[in-house]
């Protein structure tokens, strides 16, 4: 549901259109990188990982999946998009928010999900954005999925369908006993899963 509501109906995204996405290995946003794929779009990625960044690819069919800790990813994400970015999924926040941010296309939409890059520790320092949404009239908006409670079932119903096609794939990292959730919760933050994040007990 967060994808259906955060992504396809905040961001309406458009085929032809260029998506950004970071967190791109998790569980939300893998699913969007294939949702938009599905609506004809051009996908990035961004992963903290080589590995997450091929998996990416070759498993989920993202067009690129850039590692945002390698060197220069201004410019990879330049190379990756040279016509520029229309919609952007935005799960981190941080400095590779306001990267992307500088490559957005006028009228970009930017649906934030959340902020990974400042979850237990200090806020990071960013440039000021201010100037090229302004210049660029570009729409960001936040949300909490349970806004939707009203239309739940909505969503239930239309992403299971593309389960169920086998039009979208999942992952699930699997961490077993409930003695070890604490690590496999700090794990998720660190960003060692791939997908879903599940304790077994």
């Amino acid at each position: 549901n967060t994808v259906y509501f955060g992504f396809l109906e905040l961001l309406n995204p458009k085929q032809g259109e260029t998506v950004v996405v970071t967190g791109a290995a998790g569980a939300v946003g893998s699913l969007v990188g294939q949702t938009a794929k599905l609506r004809g779009c051009r996908v990035i990625g961004f992963a903290g990982s080589d590995e997450k960044c091929k998996w990416l690819e070759d498993e989920l069919k993202f067009d690129k999946a850039i590692n945002y800790k390698s060197k220069n990813p201004y410019k990879q994400l330049k190379d990756a998009a040279p016509k520029g970015i229309d919609c952007f999924f935005d799960n981190v926040g941080g400095e590779i928010s306001s990267i992307i941010f500088s490559q957005m296309n006028d009228y970009g939409r930017i649906s934030v999900c959340g902020a990974i890059s400042s979850y237990n520790t200090e806020i990071p320092k960013v440039p000021a954005v201010q100037t090229m949404f302004v210049f660029k009239q570009l729409k960001m908006e936040g949300f909490l999925v349970w806004r939707y409670t009203d239309r739940w079932m909505e969503g239930i119903n239309e992403m299971g369908k593309l389960f169920q096609e086998g039009k979208i794939k999942y992952h699930e990292t699997v961490t077993e006993g409930f003695e070890n959730m604490p690590q496999a919760f700090i794990d998720m933050l660190r960003g060692k899963n791939f997908g879903k994040a599940v304790v077994k007990v």
